[in-house]
């Protein structure tokens, strides 16, 4: 048996795929927000967001984002966001590791796609786009972070990435962009499959 000890890590990010969340801004340009705090049930999907972003507030404001999932290829253009917020002036606690950038596509090199039930735009590049509604934000027990859940409402794929004549995502040929504490990672050799898995 391996040994164990008790350890404090300064961060539980054990890891979940990244998720660049669309939203409207006020003026009705687009903000792209990366996050990698999410989960999903049925049509749901829980974000965890921090509190003082631009993202909740849009979400607030609008209850609408794009939910895109940027494959594994894509993380040289997700981690050139990362230092950049939306929110002007830069909130306080921010200020020391954030600056404002009001055009993070291009900031990017991302581009935009329209959404056809919900405002804020996709990103082409992504090969998973999830339009949603919010259907509640909750803050956070110990502040500074809000939950966020959204109901999806259309599923977009590039073709690459599905089984012909299914509705199925081709786990095989789609690599998830993956944080884990801190790092990023694609998703490695398949192991196997569930027993619920139906292809």
């Amino acid at each position: 048996m391996t040994a164990t000890r008790v350890i404090t890590p300064s961060i539980l990010y054990f890891g979940t795929p990244v998720v660049l969340v669309t939203t409207t801004n006020p003026d009705g340009t687009a903000n792209i927000s990366p996050m990698s705090s999410a989960w999903a049930l049925g049509s749901t999907v829980v974000l965890g967001l921090g509190d003082d972003g631009q993202c909740v507030a849009n979400l607030s404001r609008l209850g609408e984002c794009v939910l895109n999932l940027p494959s594994a290829a894509l993380w040289t253009q997700v981690e050139r966001i990362a230092p950049f917020t939306g929110r002007d002036p830069v909130p306080e606690d921010k200020q020391a590791r954030y600056t404002f950038e009001p055009d993070k596509f291009g900031a990017a090199g991302l581009t935009p796609l329209a959404s056809e039930v919900v405002r804020p735009p996709r990103i082409a590049e992504c090969p998973l786009q999830l339009e949603a509604e919010v259907a509640s934000i909750t803050p956070g027990k110990e502040g500074g972070f809000a939950i966020v859940e959204t109901l999806v409402r259309r599923v977009h794929a590039h073709e690459d990435v599905t089984i012909p004549g299914t509705n199925h995502v081709d786990t095989a040929r789609w690599e998830p962009l993956l944080y884990v504490f801190r790092h990023y990672y694609g998703t490695g050799e398949r192991l196997g499959e569930s027993f619920k898995a139906e292809y």
